[in-house]
């Protein structure tokens, strides 16, 4: 892009520091930015339509001569307008006015429109059309092209985004920028072209074609974008490599040992990615590999294979959990599966303080503790790590990309797993994790049953309770998942502690316990271990028991305002049972009327109990930004791309990045430059 591209808006006209503050709150600080500032929707206002042709509900421009102003009186002053022309007439109604306003609409006047047409108490009206007085002696042309709707901003009008946006535009074609993708891509248009016709399609343009984002010009922008996200990926990914990382090779004994003494054999799955993971961490570059897998695949015990080779060549591992009750259960795994082994995993959380905390960031720092399990407080400043080898980011899509960036640098450079339990979509995975192997555990361990899943209304709350008591009367134990759509323990909490009331009232045989976000770990960790030792026939929780939690003998699961969530996270709830050899079954409670989409969204949860296909869904009817769990991680903030519509790019966007950094590497940095700026240093984790 041209250096005029990269000046500061206020170089345009009529750009103040006022203004310039205005755009900034938008996003917009150079030219460039209002480039890519595309319309969302365009208006037809290239042609005149008579006034006896007008139909409800149309946007047209109409022109005709003023007849009659004044000012109605009603429920509510309006100045009332008159116009006609040869073929019929139509009455403009204003709500805010002026006198002067009035004063200028005399009969006589000649006066073009462009509004909504609606039905109104005098017939066919616009309400506040944009209007502008003509005069024959000096015909007033029509727009050329299709009159562009930017995406609002307080303070900004369309006319101003209008004006900017033009001048944006025409300042860059002057300068003719070169094109930086190979030259027989782009869809026949260059930058420029894409640009342009974008920003001020001809009236014949397909709107749309323009509207499902599969025009060729949005394509071409698409492509070249996803290209330079791509690049920066590869990019990083490169940098992370070249920096080195310990080999850990040796201790192969050790972990035979360990595997050897685990109460359950590996599935070939798991063996198959701890394979891939050792053969990672015996080369002198970091590992970047990511971990995905269906809830219950045992991704956690490969993890602890992972850090057992780790430890055995006498490196630290932390491992980052999202949440404390999964971090606390982690912690409860590692120290089960390792107590013969003599290792004992320290917990650092926030609520760990005190001497504890002392004791434990002086473990750390010296080395004695050689696995660290824990949540956000891992990468706090005051964590020293002595010997740090391997990190293990849980759940991954929970933690913005500057935290997984503090906790790395804590070592040299140590290597890093990430894992989830989400399965992401390929076309996901192929722009957000561009930059990292990928593993899947594609097989539940033997024994696993199917999860049958229903919907019920609310309005059957009195059977779906008959339906728990039967099930616990019958030596099983049962989840009661309530939700909200406000993200606040304090408010979680309020009503799972009403849910548990009503519950115990109406089900007094059952012994019941309650978990959510406020309790102690302590007492979260009493009734998470009396529920796992049948002490509890019914755990009514929030979904703080979302990952984690591993009771065989659970397998009933009701989750009340299952169309609160995504499902993502009705399908990691769901996994909490059908862990055992019985028949297991999910209730969704949900309230009626329930929407078509909400319908669609929970029929998939009936349809399925394959993860991929359900992120697939969720992908579908939620975004990415929701799937990835992004709105805090940064990685989806395209301008143009839109992965729902543009996933069939990607195969060819991995090409053609293949062959700039191959063939042309001197294009690579000035397109990431021009599409990320200076966001590519957030994408290396």
């Amino acid at each position: 892009m041209p250096d005029i591209a990269n000046q500061p808006v206020t170089s345009l006209r009529g750009v103040g520091p006022r203004m310039a503050e205005k755009l900034a709150e938008a996003g917009i600080e150079q030219v460039e930015d209002l480039l890519f500032h595309l319309p969302l929707r365009y208006q037809d206002r290239t042609r005149i339509t008579p006034l006896g042709a007008v139909q409800p509900g149309s946007d047209v421009v109409v022109e005709g001569e003023v007849r009659v102003a004044d000012i109605a009186f009603g429920r509510r002053r309006s100045l009332l307008c008159r116009i006609q022309d040869n073929t019929g007439t139509l009455s403009l109604r204003f709500f805010h006015f002026s006198a002067a306003q009035k004063n200028n609409l005399q009969p006589g006047r000649r006066i073009r429109c462009f509004g909504e047409v609606r039905r109104g108490a005098s017939g066919l009206e616009m309400y506040h059309p944009e209007y502008r007085l003509i005069d024959d002696a000096q015909p007033t042309p029509v727009a050329e092209s299709l009159t562009p709707i930017y995406p609002g901003s307080a303070g900004v009008s369309q006319a101003t985004w209008r004006k900017l946006c033009e001048q944006a535009v025409d300042l860059v074609a002057r300068a003719a920028p070169s094109d930086l993708l190979p030259d027989r891509e782009g869809f026949g248009l260059s930058l420029v072209e894409a640009l342009t016709y974008l920003h001020a399609p001809p009236p014949d343009a397909p709107q749309e074609l323009i509207r499902d984002g599969r025009h060729p010009a949005q394509l071409r922008l698409a492509l070249e974008e996803l290209v330079a996200h791509n690049l920066s990926l590869e990019k990083l990914r490169r940098q992370q490599q070249a920096r080195g990382a310990p080999v850990l090779e040796g201790g192969q004994a050790a972990l035979d040992e360990f595997v050897g003494t685990l109460p359950f054999a590996l599935t070939a799955a798991q063996r198959r990615v701890v394979d891939e993971i050792l053969d990672d961490l015996a080369k002198p570059v970091p590992m970047l590999r990511l971990v995905q897998g269906d809830v219950g695949s045992g991704k956690t015990v490969v993890a602890a294979c992972a850090a057992r080779r780790a430890m055995a060549c006498g490196f630290q591992v932390a491992i980052m959990a999202p949440t404390e009750i999964l971090a606390e259960q982690h912690r409860a795994s590692f120290a089960n599966w390792f107590e013969g082994e003599g290792i004992s995993p320290c917990l650092l959380t926030g609520r760990v303080k005190g001497n504890a905390r002392r004791s434990t960031l002086e473990a750390i720092a010296s080395g004695e503790a050689p696995l660290v399990i824990g949540t956000h407080a891992l990468f706090q400043d005051d964590v020293v790590f002595s010997r740090l080898g391997l990190v293990v980011v849980d759940e991954q899509h929970r933690f913005g990309v500057h935290q997984r960036l503090r906790l790395t640098q804590k070592g040299e450079q140590p290597h890093q797993l990430v894992m989830t339990a989400t399965p992401i979509p390929r076309t996901l995975s192929m722009v957000a994790y561009a930059d990292l192997d990928c593993s899947v555990i594609d097989e539940l361990p033997p024994g696993r049953q199917p999860v049958q899943t229903v919907l019920i209304s609310d309005s059957r709350r009195d059977k779906v309770i008959e339906r728990v008591r039967a099930a616990c009367e019958g030596g099983r134990q049962a989840y009661w998942v309530c939700t909200l759509i406000e993200e606040s323990d304090a408010l979680e909490a309020q009503a799972a502690e009403a849910t548990c009331q009503d519950l115990e009232t109406r089900l007094p045989g059952l012994r019941i316990g309650l978990v959510h976000g406020r309790l102690k770990p302590s007492a979260k960790e009493a009734v998470m271990q009396q529920f796992k030792q049948g002490e509890i026939d019914l755990l009514v929780a929030t979904t703080v028991i979302e990952v984690g939690v591993d009771v065989a003998n659970a397998s009933l699961m009701i989750i009340e305002n299952p169309e609160r969530l995504g499902l993502a996270q009705l399908h990691q709830l769901r996994g909490r049972v059908g862990r055992g050899s019985e028949a297991s079954h999910c209730v969704l409670l949900f309230k009626s009327p329930l929407s078509q989409q909400g319908q669609a969204r929970l029929s998939s949860m009936r349809e399925s109990n394959d993860g991929f296909y359900i992120a697939e869904r969720d992908l579908e009817l939620r975004g990415p930004g929701e799937v990835l769990g992004t709105r805090q991680t940064g990685l989806m903030d395209f301008r143009v791309a839109d992965i729902q519509v543009h996933g069939d790019l990607l195969d060819r966007v991995r090409e053609l990045a293949g062959e700039l950094a191959d063939h042309q590497p001197e294009r690579v940095d000035p397109l990431i430059r021009r599409w990320l700026g200076n966001a590519e240093r957030f994408a290396s984790v």
